[in-house]
């Protein structure tokens, strides 16, 4: 599909970033994976996604971290913040630091579609 939103997705674990890349594939998706921040930040391509999909805990940079970074480099870029850790402080904090979107592991994927289709404007699924 030319001219396809561009999602990054960040988490340390691989069968989370194969399922995603799956999933988002089949919706029309371009994907870009990456097994951290850190990786994610010294991307050479240079391609600019459309929204980001990231994990909070990993080794490194953590996804609050990300998120703090991206919100001063791409304002305007909607970070979605994943974890496998029920904390509502975790949520908050993402929250306030202006996540577009908050799940939690194991989450409704036709949920998560919805919410990136409205930040990327693709329109409802």
């Amino acid at each position: 599909m030319p001219n396809s939103p561009l999602i990054a997705i960040i988490d340390d674990d691989a069968s989370v970033r194969k399922g995603l890349a799956s999933l988002l594939r089949v919706e029309g998706f371009d994907v870009q994976t990456f097994g951290s921040a850190n990786e994610f930040l010294g991307e050479p391509s240079g391609a600019v996604p459309d929204c980001v999909l990231t994990d909070i805990q990993m080794p490194g940079m953590s996804g609050l971290d990300l998120q703090k970074r991206l919100r001063i480099a791409s304002p305007g870029l909607p970070v979605i913040v994943m974890t496998a850790l029920p904390d509502r402080s975790l949520r908050d904090r993402a929250m306030s630091a202006g996540a577009a979107s908050y799940f939690e592991k194991p989450f409704d994927e036709n949920e998560l579609v919805r919410v990136i289709r409205e930040f990327v404007g693709k329109g409802e699924c």
